[in-house]
């Protein structure tokens, strides 16, 4: 697994084009049901993408962070502060704009608005939630070249800790960051539930103090790795789920039924994952699988179309949908940034 092999397929542009693609097809999808999406949209294989490709605040909140990652590289050596101010502005400016219209989550909104004030983040966090909002925004740091390990799951769950500081909010960014960046250098598909159950193991009491600070004393934890911990035992159940699933192999059953709704961090990251694991050669079929489902189906399919994206690359995507993807300058440039 190589840098190489991501630049050679512009892994970076095809994540975020994947993403914001999968955002736009499960956008007018959420809160339906299967038989009403079916009733609404025609034969799911035949989906198509809506005009103008409108996305929802998962993309606007995936472009927050990339902006944000930039601007902490820009400025050196990616640590903890350097990149906690860029992220914290970066997320105020997006509660502020008008363009905020897009069913934001609670979560986000209520932390975005604390972040405003000159607290540390660690008392605008919400310490309870596990929504999927972090998640579905932290492809960026997957992406991003000359990472280390350190630095790749540390400022994965700083991210969502500014907003979700619940512990399985943590681990499923660090695990979908993760994951992206395994597929986008070129990891298999058959082996990635594996690879990241594994990962899941080695990072199970692995607290890190240096990006996430006293944020563990919120909850009521006895200490700080049983406080991780709890995030990555509810990851690794839903792991195992995903592998039957997808063992299974069921491609016309609604993928919420195996592995949930997607409303929660570990449930969004384990369904993206099997609707790109079913279909691993049809990427625009895997977002339409992911976007015809019962739950929260844009984050699912902007999952889905971030780990497609990673694996396939910019190729992946039909000219015709990503020419008119809405912020397509913007994901383009990212995207040319990390790939070059």
């Amino acid at each position: 697994m190589t840098t190489t092999t991501a630049v050679r397929k512009r892994a970076a542009t095809g994540a975020l084009l994947g993403l914001a693609l999968g955002d736009a097809l499960g956008f007018p999808t959420e809160f339906n049901d299967v038989p009403s999406i079916l009733a609404k949209c025609g034969p799911w294989r035949e989906m198509e993408l809506i005009r103008p490709a409108i996305v929802s605040d998962d993309t606007q909140m995936t472009l927050a962070l990339g902006r944000g990652l930039r601007t902490a590289l820009d400025r050196g050596l990616l640590g903890p502060k350097r990149l906690a101010r860029p992220l914290r502005e970066e997320f105020v400016e997006w509660y502020r704009s008008p363009e905020n219209n897009r069913a934001p989550g609670r979560t986000c909104l209520t932390a975005c608005a604390l972040l405003q004030d000159d607290r540390p983040w660690q008392g605008a966090s919400q310490i309870g939630s596990k929504g999927c909002g972090a998640n579905m925004r932290v492809a960026p740091i997957g992406l991003a070249p000359g990472l280390d390990d350190e630095q790749r799951a540390g400022a994965a769950q700083l991210q969502s800790a500014l907003t979700h500081g619940h512990p399985t909010a943590l681990a499923a960014s660090d695990l979908t960051a993760h994951a992206v960046h395994l597929l986008a250098r070129g990891a298999e598909p058959t082996g990635l539930v594996g690879l990241l159950r594994s990962y899941a193991l080695d990072n199970r009491t692995r607290y890190h103090e240096r990006w996430l600070g006293d944020l563990w004393t919120r909850g009521q934890d006895p200490s700080a790795l049983h406080f991780i911990a709890r995030g990555w035992d509810e990851c690794l159940g839903v792991l195992d789920r995903l592998q039957a699933a997808v063992r299974a192999g069921s491609r016309e059953t609604d993928p919420c039924l195996a592995t949930g709704e997607g409303w929660i961090a570990e449930e969004a990251l384990a369904t993206g994952l099997l609707c790109f694991l079913l279909f691993v050669d049809e990427p625009v079929t895997a977002l339409r699988r992911a976007a015809c489902s019962s739950g929260d189906s844009d984050s699912i399919a902007c999952l889905t179309g971030a780990f497609a994206g990673a694996h396939l690359g910019a190729d992946a995507w039909p000219a015709a949908w990503a020419d008119r993807i809405e912020y397509r300058d913007e994901l383009l440039e990212l995207g040319a940034l990390w790939d070059a």
